[in-house]
């Protein structure tokens, strides 16, 4: 293998494929980068068996002729030394790869070896079916991961938790997250051909919002059995799935409600933020909510040690009993609330040991359900 490559266009690739890469593996090959050499392009691989990056290089880029490709081949390197390496390159990149897999990387007089391993051996890439995908913006994608992500379950004890469930039909993409306490659900509107039910890891999700974050791009989503793909022109992102059955959400979400206040969003956001200061204390980091009137409602801490905090807001509709005092985890309200990008956000209650449904005014694409605590 032997080519010459753009340094910036290199470590570009090298940079968003070595995200995949386990620093902690025991298989050598998954704490290497892939690299392909073809005619037509060169392709880098990261993957750590759970995720796998691949971005593929063609040779023109930016109206520049930035590859030129002598030899066709294949090799594995550490991605900590090749990236170290290509970062502190000043000029276009030599490649070689001799026949027992030693790496020769040239960049002016600067001539750097590495062993490398044979590139046959790297794991393979899953295979879907081309005929079958949706497509969509990065950004309705990445704003329906931070809607959700938060929600999982960190224990492990239950895995399906631990991922967000996606719900392909025809008219519609369901996304839910829940981790027994508190539950984040997101509809997105499209025409899809693909069906069904598929458990993605949070891990991979949050990973994912961070390679496509800074490009606005239009992706493909392709599903198996086993595995999911998302896809720009240059740049796939892979994730396993989660194997399970995700719980049925829909008999959590309460139908009749008592109590019903709209609020101004971010200024309860900043309300609940205020009272958290004095929650920490507590095992779920309890915040009061209290209706004082037909139209306040009080917001409180305390701590035994540091003292109490507590807050007036005016309402701006009440319906319902005003008889009410729930204790909220103010952690879970914070996330709830910074998940809500419209101005008013409507809270609706039944009891005060009944799960607290959150909806934005306007928007019936997004809810948000929270238990109660024991005060």
């Amino acid at each position: 293998m032997e080519f010459k490559i753009n340094n910036d266009y290199f470590n570009k690739a090298i940079s968003d494929v070595s995200k995949a890469v386990s620093t902690k593996t025991t298989v050598p090959l998954l704490s290497g980068i892939k690299i392909i050499a073809q005619p037509d392009r060169i392709t880098v691989v990261g993957s750590n068996g759970d995720i796998a990056i691949e971005r593929t290089l063609p040779l023109i880029g930016e109206g520049n002729k930035m590859i030129e490709v002598y030899s066709p081949g294949r090799v594995v390197v550490s991605a900590k030394y090749i990236s170290d390496i290509i970062k502190k390159l000043p000029y276009d990149i030599y490649i070689k790869v001799s026949d027992n897999q030693s790496v020769t990387i040239k960049s002016g007089d600067i001539t750097t070896k590495l062993n490398g391993i044979d590139g046959s051996d790297f794991p393979e890439l899953p295979k879907f079916d081309v005929h079958h995908s949706i497509t969509m913006s990065s950004e309705d994608l990445i704003g329906i991961i931070k809607d959700t992500v938060f929600a999982t379950s960190k224990n492990e004890t239950r895995p399906v938790l631990t991922g967000v469930n996606f719900t392909f039909e025809e008219d519609v993409l369901t996304c839910v997250a829940t981790n027994s306490h508190r539950l984040a659900l997101r509809k997105y509107r499209m025409k899809s051909p693909l069906r069904g039910s598929f458990i993605v890891p949070s891990s991979s999700l949050i990973e994912l919002s961070k390679l496509f974050g800074g490009h606005k791009a239009n992706l493909e989503i392709y599903t198996s059995e086993n595995n999911i793909m998302f896809k720009s022109n240059n740049l796939s992102f892979y994730s396993r799935l989660i194997d399970g059955t995700y719980p049925n959400v829909a008999g959590l979400i309460p139908e009749d409600t008592s109590t019903i206040l709209t609020l101004d969003t971010r200024e309860l956001l900043k309300g609940i933020d205020r009272a958290s200061l004095f929650a920490s204390e507590w095992k779920n980091n309890n915040i009061v909510f209290q209706i004082t009137d037909e139209s306040k409602i009080r917001i409180s801490s305390n701590s035994s040690e540091m003292g109490q905090i507590e807050e007036i807001q005016h309402v701006k509709t009440i319906s319902g009993a005003k008889d009410l005092t729930i204790s909220l985890d103010g952690n879970f309200m914070m996330d709830a609330l910074k998940a809500i990008r419209d101005e008013e956000v409507k809270l609706c209650f039944n009891g005060t040991m009944r799960p607290i449904l959150i909806l934005p005014v306007g928007n019936d694409t997004q809810l948000q359900l929270i238990s109660p605590v024991r005060s």
